[in-house]
């Protein structure tokens, strides 16, 4: 807000503020305010006209009132008197007003566009500047639909001032942010560009922030600037402070200007052009060398404008990734930084080492600290460095050093803080796989991290150790041995029962021949945790009792004795219930021969991308592992899911050979998952047991069984089934409606990664916005969460939205997709009308393209009080009397979206006598547009 002294004519504004500021409570300051507004409130309306510096000071005071946070609900005709002003004072207050408090859909915008249009065409430089700020703002569609033309000719005009093309060039990336389709560059994008040329630097610096935006959506279009942007880069580079002395900050040339030419020569490859690529090698390795030079300043902000333009520098020399003498020289740069006393100086060079070490130019380089980054692993304070540093690790590990970073990655995680502890699991148990040459230092890792940070390890961990011993022969009699032994500890992980009661249901017949491991004895350890595990675990432990019973006879009877009891054949959990009941009976009526075959070694797995990747990159985010990660996870660790000498083909053809049949399941790796019609079948779920995508087949198909019976109405139960049940609530007015969507979990299990996402079938984006709110990703058991849609309808449409659902059951991805009930006439207005006037506009609307008409048989009784039920809830008026057969049904309404409204009248005629034992419906509707006729005729002929 501008200053306010006693000589600018607002002494009025200043004892107000200080009447506020003395107030002793809430009540004095509300009522102090409630006083002054019924005193504006009577100037405004006073038979005596306000002078200008009058409506400034009532205006600005009104303003300072919605500051403290009160509504106010007047006073913006004055301030749009304020912009015809000539005075700077009076324009300035009138809008900072209009900026702060219209919004786009006020009656007064026409008004407000008409003043910015005069103040933009006055070529008074203030004014222009003043109208410009507005516009970016306000920021609406409505103002970039007005001046989205206008503005690229102001800034590209020989005789604008520099002030201007700076706020215009500002002003007009606001508005591209908010509107995109609206602001069409077209003939202006090559003089935009020369911008770059500008002898200003403030336009320079303006304009680079609107070219970078504009390149990174349209880099073709843009691509010319590069070859400038070198050239400008070049310039300040090798100038000396002096030069630029009025954009020098602390004896650093333009830093700001700098920065934004590296990130926008980002957006593009290393140029083709080898002068202008010459050029650009010079001025890197310029700042490179200017980085080893000793300060000439010792205050914080000379170092902080020169290490900007370096670290920016270097994203574009990764960027580029072709010139192996810079990258090695920006690796060796930011190993200076490492043990640096600045802590942020310290992140962002670890941050950038993580990215160098994916290139095979600067990879020896990065792996040369690798001792200096295992201490900030262990000493670093700040728990965000620790992170940044496991990161680094994880990106230099290769062969060479990959037990050594493993074992740092152990040792720390023991103490490691429980923010980061998950990801240091996955990233353990990646490397663990990716580089195991020796298979028993593999499990022995993974077992180590079920023991130090089990709480952590998620089910694609120990479902990936359990693939690996399973299709590695050599490795199963180790990891019996070792899970053995591991499960003898007083106080054992339930994930590590959980890998010990597969693999020893699998293969404890390896170890049973030395008396300590027994078969009774490995009975008996399983056993002895079975009553501290979940439900899901103790479901897999009765799987692998059973199994021991084919592996070992001679435990047979203490196995069935355990079965038979009370707390297992009665147990209240019904699928621990049903396990032991047809486990018990398995053993009991069940040949030997029958037995071997039911319960017969689980086949190798089929080979496939690791799923502790794919849960490592979505919790990280996208790019965050390279490419070139994944292809050395084939190239280098392939061998770890059954031989690495396998091609594409065979591959396949051993996941074909090895598909397990639906029994395969015994030890219960789902066992917490549903039950229903829609579940796959168990071999192929087991099958993909360890992929992201759970059924491993193609997406959900999209389920609208539910879609039409919310046509008439808006409340009620959009989809149910035995795990998840959605309910839905909604209201329309105008175009506008806002849906809740209520998620209940049906289950007494968590649902884990719980996420929802719409998509738009066809051109559906371009007619429907539906803006979401997250819900959360924890549903408990039993609870319910909700979610809020607003939708608006921009034109008319035929297609509905589709609503996504993922979420984790009990390990297994459950992938649901419904049509959202939104249909073309949810946003109908109702509209009552006389018999004449019905008529009279029925004979308008006679064209054949404007009326849509189906003949059909009754799917429901003709109940009268039913049909008047659906006529009202299809959101039209329904008309008494205008029919002259009383038995006919008639309504008129009006679709309401943003770009226009479609009047529609209708006429439904039922005959319950058209056959004998047969009723049928005439439905006629006319609307002003041929596509809403067509699209209600078919959705209404399925509700009668």
């Amino acid at each position: 807000m501008p200053a306010v002294s006693k000589g600018d004519g607002m002494r009025g504004l200043a004892v107000f503020i200080s009447d506020i500021r003395n107030c002793k409570s809430k009540e004095a300051e509300i009522k102090r305010i409630n006083k002054e507004l019924a005193n504006i409130r009577s100037k405004f309306k006073g038979d005596k006209a306000l002078d200008g510096y009058s409506k400034k000071k009532y205006v600005c005071k009104l303003l300072f009132i919605f500051l403290l946070g009160h509504d106010i609900d007047f006073g913006h005709m004055e301030a749009v008197n304020l912009l015809s002003s000539n005075k700077y004072t009076e324009k300035q207050i009138g809008y900072l007003f209009i900026s702060v408090l219209v919004n786009s859909n006020s009656e007064l915008i026409r008004l407000i566009n008409n003043a910015i249009k005069n103040d933009l065409s006055s070529r008074n430089p203030t004014f222009m500047c003043l109208a410009l700020h507005c516009i970016a703002n306000v920021g609406s569609r409505e103002m970039a639909e007005a001046f989205a033309g206008e503005i690229p000719r102001i800034l590209v005009a020989g005789d604008t001032m520099d002030s201007v093309k700076q706020s215009a060039a500002l002003c007009l990336l606001r508005l591209y942010k908010a509107s995109p389709d609206l602001v069409l560059m077209g003939e202006w994008t090559s003089r935009v560009v020369h911008l770059l040329n500008d002898q200003h630097m403030g336009v320079v610096t303006a304009a680079i922030s609107l070219i970078t935006c504009l390149s990174q959506k349209n880099p073709d279009e843009f691509k010319t600037c590069v070859s400038l942007a070198v050239s400008r880069l070049s310039r300040i580079v090798s100038s000396a402070s002096t030069d630029l002395q009025d954009y020098t900050y602390y004896f650093v040339p333009a830093p700001w200007l700098s920065c934004k030419l590296l990130r926008l020569l980002q957006c593009y490859p290393p140029p083709e052009d080898g002068a202008v690529k010459g050029r650009l090698v010079e001025c890197l390795e310029t700042i490179l060398n200017k980085a080893q030079e000793p300060p000439k300043s010792k205050k914080v902000q000379h170092s902080n404008a020169k290490n900007a333009i370096l670290f920016e520098a270097i994203s574009l020399i990764i960027h580029y990734d072709s010139e192996p003498n810079l990258l090695v020289r920006a690796c060796n740069q930011l190993g200076q930084f490492l043990q640096h006393r600045e802590t942020n100086l310290r992140y962002l060079a670890l941050e950038s080492m993580c990215t160098l070490a994916s290139s095979e130019f600067s990879h020896e380089a990065v792996k040369t600290h690798i001792e200096t980054v295992i201490n900030a692993l262990k000493t670093e304070r700040d728990v965000s460095v620790r992170q940044r540093a496991a990161d680094l690790l994880y990106a230099m590990c290769d062969r060479s050093n990959a037990k050594q970073i493993v074992a740092e990655m152990l040792s720390y995680l023991e103490t490691a803080d429980y923010s980061i502890r998950e990801e240091m699991v996955l990233k353990v148990a990646i490397l663990a796989e990716k580089y195991a040459v020796d298979y028993s230092w593999y499990v022995d890792t993974i077992l180590n991290l079920i023991r130090i940070a089990g709480d952590y390890v998620s089910e694609e961990v120990w479902y990936r150790v359990i693939q690996i011993v399973i299709n590695r022969d050599d490795v199963q009699g180790y990891a019996a041995k070792t899970v053995f032994e591991a499960l003898q500890a007083p106080a054992c992980h339930e994930n590590m029962v959980k890998v010990g009661g597969y693999i020893l249901g699998e293969f404890g017949n390896l170890i049973a021949g030395d008396p300590r491991s027994s078969p009774l004895v490995q009975f008996n350890l399983l056993h002895s945790k079975f009553h501290l595990c979940s439900v899901p675990t103790r479901a897999l432990l009765l799987s692998a009792y059973i199994k021991f019973i084919n592996l070992f006879p001679e435990t047979k009877a203490t196995i069935q004795e355990v079965l038979r009891s009370d707390s297992q054949i009665r147990n209240s959990d019904v699928e621990l219930q049903q396990r032991a009941v047809e486990y018990l009976k398995l053993s009991s009526i069940a040949s030997t021969d029958v037995l071997a075959t039911v319960l017969e070694e689980m086949p190798p797995f089929p080979e496939r991308e690791s799923s502790i990747l794919a849960k490592l990159k979505k919790k990280k985010g996208p790019g965050v592992v390279p490419v070139s990660e994944l292809e050395d996870g084939k190239r280098e660790g392939g061998e770890l899911n059954g031989g690495g000498d396998r091609g594409p083909d065979s591959a396949m053809s051993a996941s074909n050979a090895s598909t397990p049949s639906p029994s395969a399941d015994l030890l219960g790796l789902r066992s917490a998952a549903p039950v229903s019609a829609a579940a796959p079948s168990a071999g192929s779920l087991l099958v993909d047991v360890f992929s992201e995508s759970g059924a491993g087949g193609p997406a959900a198909a999209v389920n609208d069984d539910g879609f039409l019976r919310f046509v008439c109405k808006n409340n009620g139960v959009l989809f149910e089934n035995q795990l998840l049940q959605i309910g839905i609530k909604s209201e329309y007015r105008q175009n506008l409606g806002r849906m809740y969507l209520f998620y209940g979990n049906k289950t007494s299990v968590q649902f884990a990664s719980f996420s929802t996402t719409v998509s738009y079938p066809g051109e559906l984006q371009s007619q429907l916005n539906v803006q979401t709110k997250p819900v959360e990703p924890l549903v408990e058991g039993g609870a319910q969460v909700q979610q809020v849609l607003n939708i608006e309808c921009i034109t008319d449409f035929s297609e509905a939205p589709q609503l996504n659902i993922k979420f984790r059951y009990g390990g297994a991805l459950q992938n649901i997709t419904l049509k959202l009930p939104v249909t073309i006439n949810k946003f109908f207005q109702p509209t009552e009308m006389a018999a004449t006037d019905f008529f009279q506009r029925w004979k308008q609307l006679s064209q054949p393209q404007q009326e849509a008409q189906k003949i059909f048989k009754a799917n429901h009784g003709m109940d009268t009080e039913v049909l008047k039920a659906k006529l009202l809830g299809l959101g039209t008026a329904l008309l008494e009397n205008v029919d002259p057969n009383p038995e006919n049904y008639v309504c008129a309404g009006v679709v309401q979206t943003k770009s226009q409204q479609v009047g529609v009248l209708l006429r439904l005629e039922p005959n319950a006598q058209a056959q004998p034992g047969v009723q049928m419906y005439r439905l006629t509707l006319r609307s002003s547009k041929d596509t809403v006729s067509k699209r209600l005729c078919d959705l209404l002929a399925e509700q009668f």
